[in-house]
């Protein structure tokens, strides 16, 4: 047993997944949930996903060895807050954000000199949330990137380490301005992209909703499925990892300009030997175990 008890801040889809994944494992002696929603904390004690859940987070992260924010990047500031005083001493704090420097700048000020913060990220998920969403393998062979700041107790770094690597993840560290940047070639932009894709097709008159739908190849669900993320949780990301964001997405508009020069002038070696390089970096991610070249990518056997 790793931690004796584990406070668990938001119940969605991450959060939910811990549950299954800590008691598959058998990593934590309780485990104690709360959500911002009293729909959400019913069907928490309805489904016995938690061991207990309480109506406040203040009262949650009582007496919690770890205590794990799951919400929203734009109202981690508040939520720790709220806990700072109720938190532990020697207890340690993290979070699910995937972005960190503003988790940092958020959090950070708010936890107390005797309680350990150590930002941390899943990369793992799908478009699904909610308390039932979760299943105990999602982080299974996924990355856990942990952004611990200069100076953080090395023990604690690694308790939360074993923990996450107990349920099935591969733990890295990384600094937080260089996971803010990764996260937004790999994730963000990505969403921002198919977001604005999924918007054109419907603002496209000449395209009925019904052929949107009907004759969607491959690609277009893709962008579906990853445009169906928590609007909520995008919405923070986007304006938390600003510069980024824009960073990537200036170098896309520059990338993208060049694809349009090349099929408005016929230039089809430019366009073969492009497609050819991104193509070996879909089968680097196949190869890394991140993905499968499975018909459908796999993705007829998602969650």
């Amino acid at each position: 047993m790793i931690y004796n008890r584990v406070a668990l801040i938001g119940l969605g889809l991450i959060a939910s997944s811990m549950c299954h994944a800590m008691r598959r494992g058998n990593l934590v002696g309780e485990i104690v949930g709360t959500a911002r929603s009293e729909e959400t904390r019913q069907i928490a004690r309805d489904d016995d996903l938690c061991d207990r859940v309480t109506e406040t987070a203040a009262e949650a992260v009582i007496d919690a060895d770890l205590v794990v924010l799951c919400v929203p990047v734009g109202a981690m500031a508040t939520l720790a807050a709220e806990i700072a005083p109720h938190l532990r001493p020697g207890a340690t704090v993290t979070d699910v954000g995937s972005v960190k420097r503003a988790v940092m700048d958020a959090v950070g000020p708010h936890v107390p000199d005797d309680v350990h913060f150590i930002p941390g990220h899943p990369i793992a998920g799908t478009e699904k949330s909610g308390p039932r969403a979760g299943f105990a393998e999602l982080f299974d062979n996924r990355f856990h990137l942990l952004v611990p700041r200069p100076g953080t107790d090395a023990a604690a770094v690694m308790r939360l380490r074993q923990l996450w690597e107990g349920m099935g993840a591969n733990v890295e560290e990384m600094d937080a301005d260089h996971h803010d940047l990764v996260l937004a070639v790999t994730s963000h932009a990505p969403h921002l992209i198919a977001y604005t894709m999924v918007g054109v097709a419907d603002d496209l008159r000449r395209v009925t909703d019904s052929e949107v739908v009907r004759y969607s190849a491959a690609g277009f669900r893709d962008f579906t499925r990853i445009a169906a993320s928590d609007p909520v949780m995008w919405r923070d990301v986007f304006l938390t990892n600003k510069d980024a964001t824009l960073e990537i997405l200036g170098r896309f508009t520059e990338e993208l300009f060049a694809l349009q020069r090349a099929i408005r002038t016929g230039d089809g070696a430019h366009l073969q030997n492009y497609f050819t390089r991104t193509r070996a970096i879909r089968r680097g991610i196949v190869e890394a175990g991140q993905d499968t070249d499975a018909p459908d990518f796999g993705r007829g056997r998602t969650r």
